[in-house]
């Protein structure tokens, strides 16, 4: 005889959830149109980069998703069925046949919507009108919704608020049965990070970002995740890193990604090493890594930085984000360690330099590389450099040369013998 409780679960109708659509074991990775393109978008504009992505290799590499972002549509929902209309200007072929060749590339595609009346820039958003505008994505066979947050007429300024408002399309993407991505642009705001698990499988957890190091602007107040006042935009570098930092324990394969927004690199804002502080981070805190540049006029050295593959392994590692173990003033700046676990047993390290000044042999304990596993300081391990591909063997520390705003990334794997007094007879850890 079943028990009461196998009995219920035998007769319960499924209950599929956004974070149950087999989707965001680990953080995807693409490219997205607003942060170089804004507006200008047409259907050049976004098969160009599809096509130079596929080009550049990056396909492989697990860049699999194009995502065309806002002003896509006409000003006016169609007044007769209600739907959003694509600008036939813009897309003179349609969306369907544009989607049709991107699928035909091999890559997955994304729309944008907001959960507001209009978009941010103003074309008809999706509030009120989930269900309509699922069933048409779905018809349209796209992978992805990014879903922002403007004009969302006040139906915000509780996380149930919030989360009802988010909910709503959530269950209408689920209802069309076609497995789509669900990525909240959301901001940070209303605690994000405690309740969109339940519905999707990312969530913005900061303003948009800026290409900037960790310049301030006014226009992003907030220089902590838990800031009360508006998010807003023009985020550096360091200021979303910030804020990320601390919400890593709410992310994971089993409940879905902390998302830093689309990347910068390419843009010319920031320095190569900026850069490399910008692509490590995003992928050691396992943000969703999506492309915003002109991917078809990008320098070899940027592309380069973006196709690592041994950041990328890191990032699309089933395993939770590292963890900032500290964070200690230096020069004019900070120095930021961050150490977490990979599913394989190896170690992934990296420590960021904020200041404008050499950090030259700085010494990083095991000690605090391992701080909620103290039986790893007894090992000794193999040390890669991810970006200089340099390796060693280490004992009870290892040595941090990291340049002005650059970060210096390793992967740790144990060595053969397991103990640091063997690697300590005729071996010198320093």
């Amino acid at each position: 005889m079943l028990s009461f409780t196998l009995l219920v679960l035998a007769i319960a109708p499924a209950v599929i959830r956004a974070l149950d659509n087999g989707l965001g074991q680990t953080p995807p990775m693409g490219w997205n149109s607003w942060n170089h393109y804004t507006c200008d978008i047409n259907e050049t504009v976004i098969l160009s980069n599809a096509k130079a992505m596929e080009e550049a290799g990056l396909l492989e590499l697990g860049y699999n998703y194009i995502v065309m972002d806002d002003c896509w549509s006409k000003r006016e929902r169609d007044p007769e069925t209600g739907e959003i209309v694509p600008d036939p200007e813009k897309f003179p072929h349609g969306i369907e046949s544009m989607i049709e060749e991107i699928h035909n590339m091999g890559f997955k595609f994304g729309m944008y919507s907001s959960a507001g009346k209009y978009t941010c820039a103003g074309y008809p958003g999706s509030l009120d009108h989930e269900e309509i505008d699922a069933k048409k994505f779905a018809d349209w066979k796209i992978d992805y919704l990014k879903y922002d947050n403007c004009f969302n007429q006040g139906r915000s300024g509780t996380p149930l608020i919030s989360y009802k408002r988010y909910e709503a399309m959530s269950e209408a993407l689920n209802k069309t049965g076609r497995p789509i991505f669900y990525a909240l642009c959301q901001w940070g705001e209303d605690q994000v990070w405690n309740w969109a698990s339940t519905v999707a499988n990312s969530w913005r957890i900061t303003g948009d970002i800026y290409d900037s190091f960790n310049r301030y602007d006014i226009r992003c107040p907030c220089e902590t995740y838990d800031c009360p006042s508006l998010q807003g935009y023009h985020c550096s570098i360091m200021n979303i890193v910030n804020k990320a930092a601390p919400l890593v324990q709410k992310t994971g394969p089993n409940s879905g990604w902390s998302d830093m927004d689309m990347l910068e690199i390419g843009n010319g804002g920031m320095t190569y090493d900026e850069y490399i502080t910008h692509f490590t981070m995003w992928a050691v805190l396992k943000s969703p890594i999506f492309l915003g540049n002109d991917v078809s006029n990008m320098t070899p050295d940027h592309l380069e930085l973006v196709s690592n593959p041994d950041v990328i392994a890191v990032h699309q590692d089933v395993s939770a984000p590292a963890n900032r173990m500290w964070k200690k003033p230096f020069g004019d700046g900070y120095v930021h360690l961050f150490s977490g676990s990979l599913s394989n047993g190896d170690w992934v390290v990296a420590v960021i330099n904020e200041a404008n000044v050499p950090l030259v042999e700085m010494s990083i304990l095991f000690s605090d590389i391992f701080i909620d596993n103290r039986d790893n300081t007894k090992f000794v391990w193999n040390i890669k450099d991810l970006w200089t591909k340099e390796t060693t063997t280490a004992a009870r520390h290892l040595t941090a040369d990291v340049a002005p705003h650059g970060t210096q990334v390793w992967r740790l794997q144990k060595a053969t013998h397991n103990s640091y007094n063997y690697y300590w007879v005729g071996h010198n850890p320093n």
